[in-house]
This record gives structure tokens, sequence and C-alpha cells, in this order.
């Protein structure tokens, strides 16, 4: 059985905390601010605040299927969190590698699961672009799932710990 470290990376959930305050009022201030669907320039030529509804997953994965995808994806990200506040909890907390991009995926996956619940889709405002071609528009909370996402990735070829010391 694996034991937990003292003291364990709970603490990081402080970092999700605050990133799902600043990913709902974002939200927040896009649906008081903005007319849906009406492109608003930020950076002419690349970025424009662009209020949009994702029935979906990222890039509208099933956007169109029915409506069970709303309690598919808030079923999976739960229980993706859950796991992951589980390994923070066998995650020493001066490990940041591991820490932070857990914290950063648990906050943009409950940020999402708040909007599936409150409004059966996901507030997305943020519409990046070149000529014709636009990235899918996205939120605070997506930006947090990929910069997790590649954090594992990136802190995945740390060279493990020689024997006798720690992580």
């Amino acid at each position: 059985m694996m034991s937990r470290p003292s003291p364990n990376a709970l603490s990081w959930l402080g970092l999700s905390a605050v990133l799902l305050v600043v990913d709902q009022w974002s939200k927040w201030l896009a649906t008081a601010s903005l007319e849906y669907a009406r492109p608003v320039p930020f950076i002419e030529g690349f970025w424009n605040w662009t209020l949009v509804h994702n029935y979906g997953a990222a890039f509208s994965f099933l956007s169109t299927a029915g409506g069970w995808q709303r309690w598919f994806f808030t079923g999976l990200a739960v229980v993706v969190s859950v796991a992951l506040v589980v390994g923070l909890a066998r995650t020493p907390r001066t490990d940041w590698r591991t820490a932070l991009p857990f914290a950063l995926i648990i906050s943009g996956a409950i940020g999402n699961v708040i909007d599936r619940v409150r409004y059966g889709y996901v507030v997305d405002f943020v519409d990046w672009y070149v000529g014709d071609w636009h990235w899918p528009a996205f939120n605070v909370a997506d930006a947090c799932i990929v910069a997790g996402a590649i954090g594992l990735v990136v802190f995945s070829f740390k060279e493990p710990a020689a024997p006798g010391k720690g992580a």
C-alpha cells in the first residue's frame, strides 16, 4: 500500500481554486459584455473576443450528439478530477512537476463542469485566428487543461531520482 507523503501536495488545490475563480469570472464577464457570435477585435488580425456556446468537448467534439454528451463529459471530468486529487494526496508537496499540471487540469475540468451543469454548454470566448482560419474558441478553463497536459508530457522527461534520493 502506498503511503501518503507528509506534507503532501494537496495545498496545490489552492491554485486550482484561484484559477477556477478566474475562469468563472471571465466567463461571467464575457457573457455580460459580449453579444453571442459577434466578434470584438482585441488584436486585429489575430485575436477576437467572441462569445460562443460549446455543447461538446475540445474542438466541439460531439457537440451535435443530442444531449447525452453533456453528462458524459461532466462525469468524465469529475472522475479525472477525483483521480488527480488522489494523485496530489500521494505526491510530495515539493514535487511541483507533478502537482502543478494536476492543479491546472483540476481547475479547468471543474470550471467546465460548472458550465455544463449550469447551462448545458461551456462558455467559450477567446477566438484566435489568422486570415480566415480560426482556432476553435476556448476559455480560461480550456487553457488550464491544455497547459496542464503539456506540463505532464514535458515533465515526464525529467530524470528519475538516484537510488536513495527523493524525487
